[in-house]
């Protein structure tokens, strides 16, 4: 006959002073188990994504654009390729201003036209377009109502088919509760999962949660590999953090030097050129 009898909520328990023991000892390795697997999902997601995707490059002149992407660089939903603007300054000089830079599809500049070319390679597929189409529900553009959970359904299908920005965009929705119903641990497992894969934004939003949290040591470490990736506002977390004694004169310096080192990768003379021209 079995020594265990069922409690009155309904769980079950030993009657055994033994088998109650064993089940303690269970209890502390499953503990223990997860303990450790926290550990190494830390570990891997410090040492991973000290490097930016390859689709933050410009796909003409090769070089990472700048920070942020948006403000550096032009969408082509023709071919759903962010050119940076010394390349689009350069095709303009070649007579292009009527083209994409990239595969050479004349430009449209209609609503229809253009959500007509999102969709066509929304079809196809595309992770990059389906986070796009999102963005545009998010913000009610191109004659789109202003949709914000059909954005976050959107962006949901663009991670399952790769879409990193699109992980970025849905922690933003989970953790602040916009559109969705506030779920903060969903929404840093998707800024984990994008920073994990070189996603700046991403790695920088993790370090203002640890920071939130007085977590700061943890904190500067996501900050210095942002800043390193040459993103200003994790530069200007670690200072901040340095003059209230969260961070060192050592790690600040090496966050500045970083930084300095990502900026001169992203300039060419053509993107020197475009900015003074305005573009």
């Amino acid at each position: 006959m079995s020594n265990l009898s069922a409690s009155p909520a309904g769980s079950v328990e030993s009657a055994d002073p033994a088998a109650r023991n064993v089940q303690g000892r269970m209890a502390n390795v499953a503990a223990a188990d997860s303990e450790e697997s926290a550990a190494r999902n830390l570990q891997r997601l410090m040492a991973s994504g000290h490097a930016r995707p390859e689709e933050d490059r410009c796909p003409i002149c090769f070089d990472l654009m700048g920070l942020p992407i948006t403000r550096h660089a032009k969408m082509n939903v023709c071919c759903m390729n962010m050119v940076c603007n010394g390349c689009e300054l350069a095709a303009n000089r070649r007579g292009m201003n009527d083209r994409c830079p990239f595969c050479r599809t004349p430009s449209k500049d209609d609503n229809a036209s253009v959500l007509a070319m999102i969709r066509k390679r929304v079809k196809k597929g595309d992770a990059k377009a389906m986070h796009y189409l999102g963005c545009k529900h998010y913000k009610g553009e191109l004659g789109l109502a202003k949709d914000v959970p059909r954005a976050v359904e959107i962006w949901a299908k663009a991670v399952g088919l790769g879409s990193i920005n699109a992980h970025y965009s849905l922690g933003e929705s989970y953790f602040h509760g916009d559109g969705v119903k506030e779920d903060k641990p969903r929404g840093i497992r998707h800024w984990q999962q994008a920073a994990m894969n070189g996603h700046v934004p991403s790695r920088h939003c993790l370090g203002l949660v640890e920071a939130m949290i007085g977590n700061d040591k943890l904190a500067v470490q996501h900050f210095m590999i942002s800043a390193k990736m040459g993103e200003e506002e994790s530069l200007n977390s670690i200072k901040k953090m340095f003059k209230k004694g969260h961070a060192t004169k050592v790690q600040y310096a090496e966050a500045l030097l970083g930084y300095r080192d990502a900026l001169e990768e992203m300039k060419s003379p053509q993107r020197e050129e475009a900015k003074r021209h305005g573009v």
